[in-house]
């Protein structure tokens, strides 16, 4: 048992964290850890701006592979490249149908695709197959996609910098912390 002298004093004892969001614990914490185990804002800021930009890649099934890939290519965090990419799926939806008419529309066949519905693919698929239906939607996608790739180099940058900034501050005000002993 021990002595009442030998417990630790109520003014010792840290007081508890205040609890954090889902946000924070689940994006924020993992991205902070990173700058604190010694990966640099530059390298952070590459991953995540990396991350934004094929999350938003307007083709399902690719977004991991091609994130991986380049992940591994550039020696960046793999783990943290995925996260962005696939928290980035909800608007990856959002502009999915926009891109394929852009895409439509700029490759040819954008009225047939712009004026698509369920109706007239069911239409489309009776009178023609599915080959004709493959080669609309083919055309679509890759005009999305050339739409993508245009749009991608400018927000990568623009991310990129933003991101560095403050990433850099983040690790400035661990290093001021840490001399400041806290």
């Amino acid at each position: 048992m021990l002595a009442p002298d030998s417990l630790p004093s109520p003014a010792a004892v840290p007081p508890p964290e205040p609890s954090r969001s889902w946000v924070y614990r689940r994006v924020l914490a993992p991205f902070l850890a990173l700058l604190k185990a010694g990966l640099s804002p530059e390298k952070l800021a590459l991953t995540v701006s990396l991350g934004v930009a094929f999350g938003l890649v307007p083709t399902f099934g690719i977004t991991s592979v091609v994130s991986a890939a380049t992940a591994l290519r550039l020696q960046l965090n793999i783990p943290a490249m995925q996260l962005v990419a696939h928290l980035m799926s909800a608007f990856q939806l959002l502009l999915l149908v926009p891109l394929l008419r852009a895409g439509a529309f700029i490759l040819g066949h954008g009225h047939d695709v712009a004026n698509l519905t369920l109706t007239g693919l069911r239409r489309l698929i009776t009178h023609d197959g599915w080959g004709a239906v493959g080669h609309l939607l083919w055309r679509a996608q890759l005009g999305a996609l050339l739409i993508w790739a245009v749009a991608a180099v400018p927000l990568v940058a623009a991310l990129y910098y933003l991101f560095r900034a403050v990433f850099r501050q983040v690790v400035a005000r661990q290093a001021a912390k840490k001399l400041a002993g806290g």
